[in-house]
């Protein structure tokens, strides 16, 4: 009989000890949904109903349990340009295939993005957003999960996210992440951009499925936002002062 107790005890200590500890792999599908803010001149105004209010695009998660990446889906279609107007007026819509990737070292905090821009592609190495989440002891039900609600600042854009500890990876869209579960929706600003997960598949994941980003110019985050900041300047130079019969180009 106490040979059948310590065996017993044995078994339920190692269910207790060894199960958390049970490689947590898998791929989530997101759809990523932003609003398309319109600031027309008025003779553009009679184009506004043309114009659209949000563009969706198919992402995918690829997580173990010390990193993970983030990128466009093999699902989302090619972009097609869009034109519209009217009085004479001409618009056209043009937006590139995303080709960036972000990739995530969690033991180590460290990020490896890699973002092509205006036809370059640059290389930035940067540590992990850090986020002061916010429990707010919130709770409910997503695609069979139970998700909790946690809130937080990323500089001065408001982040709402419900997370799922029944997947315990602190994973989430892009560079979000840090809380004790599987982020499977996410909201920043009340709605200018939101993560909603489509599909969530737990298993080990093909060898080679999370590579490391290496291509592109290495800069700093402050370098490439310079670099950005400069061509949008040059673009609103260029473009900013054409009014009547012209032709706008808009690019998300």
């Amino acid at each position: 009989m106490k040979l059948f107790y310590r065996a017993f005890f044995s078994c339920l200590l190692m269910l207790v000890f060894v199960a958390p500890l049970r490689a947590q792999e898998g791929t989530i599908n997101y759809d990523r949904v932003v609003k398309i803010e319109s600031d027309l001149p008025p003779e553009m105004e009679s184009m506004r109903d043309q114009i659209p209010t949000e563009n969706t695009t198919k992402m995918v998660l690829r997580f173990n349990d010390f990193e993970s990446t983030w990128q466009v889906s093999a699902e989302q279609e090619e972009p097609r340009a869009r034109e519209f107007g009217g009085g004479g007026m001409r618009v056209r819509m043009q937006r590139n295939r995303d080709q960036n990737i972000t990739y995530i070292n969690h033991d180590e905090g460290q990020m490896t993005d890699q973002r092509d821009f205006m036809g370059r592609t640059f290389l930035i190495r940067d540590e992990q957003p850090v986020l002061a989440w916010k429990l707010t002891g919130e709770q409910s039900e997503f695609d069979g999960y139970v998700v909790h609600r946690a809130t937080a600042m990323r500089d001065t854009s408001s982040v709402e996210a419900w997370f799922a500890p029944e997947i315990p990876v602190a994973v989430g869209p892009g560079p979000f992440g840090g809380l004790p579960g599987a982020i499977l929706v996410l909201t920043v600003d009340e709605g200018r951009m939101t993560f909603t997960a489509k599909n969530i598949q737990m298993g080990p994941l093909e060898e080679g499925a999370i590579v490391v980003p290496d291509e592109g110019k290495e800069v700093t985050q402050e370098e490439f936002d310079g670099i950005v900041e400069e061509k949008r300047a040059e673009m609103e130079a260029q473009f900013g002062g054409r009014r009547g019969g012209g032709r706008f180009i808009i690019r998300q």
